[in-house]
């Protein structure tokens, strides 16, 4: 749900915010004014495409900043800001961030759903149907689902698999010749993980082993030898020992010295090991140099790692033993293919048998808030069937759509080619109270609702909108005075001259007199006393 949304240099608003609160919202205001410019807002925050001309002439940029919350159970919410330059650059931030206009889309449209009539009509999307049926329905049809589409994933791993042992089974000539080759020039060299690893950290110190052990003997002969630096070292400490009687200065100085003996007579020791621990087996060096070098030729073959080196001979194995054992194994995945068809088939049955049950009731529902709208005689028609085996798809076996005739004797027909733009506005207005809490979108934005609505229609409108929000935030821009006393929170628009000449649209929220005065305009576009009379009444303050 949205909690503030805050507007700055769009169209004719200069600067402008909303705080919108539980409820039923509404924006209203003399024609031409800007209420849609709210819209405009909302659809950059839902990452629609940003337009250049939307910018308030005179501006650099226009920015659209709002704070919303994914659910009751969302302590902290998340910001969302969007800019878009004068040249079309836009811009997305989401919690500060730097975010993409896809990564904004998929946080916020979840969240919001339009319902003008000219945009995001989801309402002339068959395959929405089935989701709100499924959604209102409940968990029976919501099981259902899910186990046909586990049902049709299973089938489709099980078909692969048996595609994948058809083709291996019919592979001949170069392929196999290559598989069988590629097995047995690595069986023949078998190597062992890691080993290659091994040979190229040993190698050098073998192929060098004289050279080390003399360098090591060499170092360990300066340093203990007779006339080596312990030598000198110790005749140093001695001489520092006996004068520290004269001067104790002296004695730190052969303590120092000393401790640096130590030090070397250890690294003489260590020398003197290293050296004794250096094999020199010629024999020994020229097998690990020809394995060394078989291995390396494995990689040149079949690499360029060793990793790569052992998954083709996994690969190549596998299509062996699968032509070696190609009938058994084609059986088993033709059987099990057999077997993931049969519980398609199964739960593809049960799903249907409870949509079938579940989309009368939902059109049923529908039609007692149609009725309330004043379509009387109007009726939804859920129309579900079968597809031919191979147009059944992760979202069922079966087309379903909901029909829509305006009157008895007429026949029913897709929404998308028979309801005006009115008629499509308030059925969808009805589907939206019969989903109640189970629609995804916590907010619903109507724009254009009450277009043709006058009379008890208006009344019957009012008073719809204020059941839906009941379990939705609602934000309607209407020009009906019975929609605007009905609502929670009240903002009106306003367009006044400006300085520049380019005239500034402003959202202001009214309570009391202000709201008064205001439905009084709108009951009769002016502020007479009968106006404001009947404008108390309606708010029930007279």
């Amino acid at each position: 749900m949205i909690d503030e949304i805050r507007v700055e240099n769009l169209a004719l608003i200069r600067e402008a915010s909303v705080v919108v609160g539980d409820g039923l919202t509404v924006l209203t205001g003399e024609t031409g004014a800007g209420k849609t410019a709210l819209l405009s807002a909302l659809k950059l925050l839902m990452g629609e495409r940003a337009d250049a001309s939307a910018v308030r002439e005179g501006a650099d940029a226009l920015r659209v900043e709002g704070r919303l919350y994914r659910d009751l159970d969302d302590p902290e919410g998340f910001s969302v800001v969007r800019t878009v330059s004068a040249d079309g650059r836009s811009r997305v931030k989401i919690d500060g961030a730097i975010a993409s206009v896809r990564e904004l889309s998929a946080r916020v449209r979840p969240l919001v759903d339009l319902c003008g009539q000219h945009e995001h009509q989801r309402l002339l999307d068959p395959s929405y149907h089935a989701e709100m049926v499924d959604a209102w329905a409940g968990e029976p049809v919501q099981a259902s689902l899910a186990a046909y589409r586990e049902a049709w994933h299973a089938l489709r791993a099980a078909t692969e698999e048996r595609e994948r042992v058809e083709a291996a089974v019919r592979t001949q000539g170069a392929q196999l010749d290559e598989a069988r080759f590629c097995a047995d020039r690595i069986a023949e060299v078998d190597p062992r993980p890691g080993e290659y690893e091994e040979l190229e950290a040993a190698l050098p110190r073998a192929e060098y082993a004289e050279s080390l052990a003399r360098c090591a003997h060499d170092a360990q002969a300066m340093l203990s030898d007779e006339g080596g630096s312990l030598d000198a070292l110790n005749s140093a400490i001695a001489d520092l020992s006996r004068m520290a009687r004269v001067d104790s200065a002296l004695g730190a100085f052969a303590d120092t010295l000393s401790e640096a003996s130590i030090i070397i007579e250890d690294a003489a020791s260590s020398l003197r090991a290293y050296r004794d621990g250096i094999e020199l087996d010629p024999i020994e060096l020229a097998r690990s140099q020809e394995r060394f070098s078989s291995l390396k030729g494995l990689m040149r073959q079949f690499g360029p790692s060793m990793d790569d080196v052992f998954r083709r001979y996994e690969e190549a194995q596998e299509l062996l033993s699968l032509v070696d054992e190609g009938g058994d194994r084609l059986r088993r995945a033709r059987a099990a293919e057999d077997a993931a068809e049969s519980a398609l088939q199964d739960a593809a049955r049960l799903l249907m048998k409870r949509r079938a049950a579940a989309g009368p009731r939902f059109c049923r529902e529908t039609m007692r808030h149609m009725q309330r709208l004043e379509m009387v005689g109007a009726e939804l028609v859920w129309d579900q069937r079968v597809l031919s085996r191979e147009r059944w798809s992760a979202s069922g076996p079966a087309s379903c759509e909901l029909l829509y005739r305006s009157g008895s004797g007429l026949a029913a027909r897709p929404l998308r080619r028979i309801a005006s733009g009115g008629e499509l506005s308030r059925v969808l207005l009805a589907t939206k109270v019969v989903l109640g809490s189970a629609d995804t979108a916590s907010t619903l934005v109507f724009d254009e609702v009450d277009a043709g609505v006058g009379g008890a229609t208006a009344r019957s409108l009012a008073a719809v909108l204020s059941d839906l929000a009941r379990t939705h935030q609602v934000i309607v821009v209407t020009h009906l005075a019975q929609v605007a006393v009905a609502a929670s929170h009240h903002y009106v628009v306003r367009k006044t001259p400006a300085d520049d000449g380019v005239p500034v649209t402003s959202l202001e929220a009214v309570d009391g007199e202000e709201r008064v005065e205001e439905v009084a305009r709108m009951l009769s576009g002016e502020q007479s006393e009968a106006s404001l009379v009947h404008a108390r009444s309606l708010l029930g303050w007279s």
